[in-house]
């Protein structure tokens, strides 16, 4: 199935909202009927079949999802794409931004009455030494002097109207200083439950200039030939139309403790003092899906990894016109192992695909580049490459010194590490022959 093509005609619609509508569509789902414990038994159950979405519909009022997006060929179904061609539809997303379709009338989700309070939702307590329960499928929108943004950021369920959200050192965290700086809490709406597009464009790493929410009307068109519809909240802050749960509410002045928490990698982060945020309004769609993703696992990696794999592509591609596909890897936590795979034109070219791959992905600890020839979404075929074609002492470089992510728990002081790349390309000119896996015919 090529890029362009649609999906297959068995596969569900696409369509996120209404959730429980898509999941009672969806095959691949395992419902859960009975009640779960949200002390550790979602997370049990998540990890009895990780590679499929699990529907907990035994809590009342709210449901539950999690591994909604478990996989590279869920996500490339849904987006109506081949696995191998989702960067460069993200790319297009990002290269083509459009403004959302921003409607007037009524959204499906409506404020729920009462005080807050956050605690009535199905909110899990994922791992024994996480801080508590956590929302860890949320995204933030905000808005501050003109620039929208969206982000993925946990946030702690410390009590009914809130807690400490975890911030890492890039455009929400830049809102919140800035607003801080002149005594102001900053507005944020966020979203849980929306179109794939909304989701994926919110992991993207753009400049701070981009708004994320014009890649995702951008990404939504190409799958059903209309921007994003969207609805303005107080404050001016943009959310889908189609989301299923909406909470309001403000980045307050203060800081508190965050953490323990369980990250990509599989290690807790340890705790820092965090900004507090204060929800002053819940609204749902009737009958809401709660969708949480657990840290570790193929969600999370597809969530985090998928949206770098387009900048990466991008950087590669300024310097080696023959890269064909790029890729981080479940192995690496899809955030510090990358392939690349290439067409090799001049001495030099796998070098230079690694360096710009570090370039596009500053977290990335090892690039592995092989000839266009190898499945670089074949863990086996990425090693025989390596085994057959690979030399180190003609492969292997390092870059010592460099800055690498705040996630490894290797790294040095202020994250320094030594980046390193192992260029499992042929030379120009070798007789090829010795070095081609043999391929047996398919039958016709």
């Amino acid at each position: 199935m090529g890029p362009g093509n649609p999906r297959p005609t068995d596969a569900p619609p696409a369509e996120v909202v209404p959730l429980a509508r898509y999941l009672e569509s969806d095959p691949e789902v395992r419902r859960v009927p009975g009640p779960v414990d949200l002390h550790l038994g979602v997370t049990r159950e998540i990890l009895e079949d990780p590679r499929r979405p699990t529907w907990f519909t035994g809590f009342p009022g709210c449901t539950l999802v999690g591994n909604l997006w478990s996989s590279r060929a869920r996500v490339a179904r849904a987006l109506g794409v081949a696995p191998e061609g989702i960067p460069d539809r993200l790319l297009e997303g990002i290269e083509h931004p459009e403004p959302p379709e921003v409607g007037e009338g009524p959204a499906p989700f409506h404020p729920l009455p009462g005080p807050v309070d956050l605690t009535k939702l199905p909110v899990p307590h994922f791992y024994p030494r996480d801080a508590g329960p956590y929302l860890t499928a949320a995204v933030f929108s905000a808005r501050w002097k003109g620039k929208q943004n969206l982000s993925f950021h946990r946030l702690w369920v410390k009590g009914p109207t809130g807690g400490p959200v975890r911030l890492v050192p890039r455009h929400l965290d830049r809102m919140v200083r800035e607003s801080r700086a002149e005594g102001v809490e900053l507005p944020v709406a966020i979203v849980l439950g929306a179109p794939l597009e909304f989701t994926l464009a919110a992991a993207v790493s753009t400049d701070y200039a981009v708004d994320e929410l014009e890649i995702a009307s951008s990404l939504y068109r190409r799958r059903t030939g209309r921007p994003l519809p969207a609805v303005r909240l107080a404050h001016d802050l943009l959310v889908p139309r189609d989301s299923e749960i909406v909470l309001e509410g403000r980045v307050t002045l203060r800081d508190e403790a965050e953490g323990p928490f369980l990250d990509v990698l599989g290690t807790y982060d340890p705790v820092r003092s965090q900004p507090v945020v204060e929800i002053d309004r819940v609204s749902t769609v009737d009958h809401p899906v709660l969708p949480v993703t657990l840290a570790g696992t193929g969600e999370h990696y597809v969530l985090m990894g998928l949206p770098r794999e387009p900048v990466i592509l991008r950087s590669v591609r300024s310097l080696v016109p023959g890269v064909r596909a790029v890729r981080l890897t479940e192995g690496g936590a899809a955030w510090l192992h990358s392939v690349v795979s290439i067409e090799k034109r001049r001495e030099g070219d796998g070098k230079n695909a690694a360096l710009a791959a570090f370039a596009g992905h500053g977290s990335l600890k090892r690039v592995v580049v092989v000839d266009s020839d190898i499945d670089i979404f074949n863990d086996e075929e990425v090693e025989w490459a390596l085994a057959t074609r690979f030399q180190a002492d003609r492969g292997l470089f390092l870059v010592p010194g460099a800055t690498g992510s705040s996630l490894d728990p290797s790294a040095g002081k202020d994250n320094v590490t030594t980046k390193w790349a192992l260029d499992a390309t042929l030379p120009l000119g070798v007789d090829r022959r010795p070095f081609e896996r043999e391929r047996f015919p398919k039958a016709p």
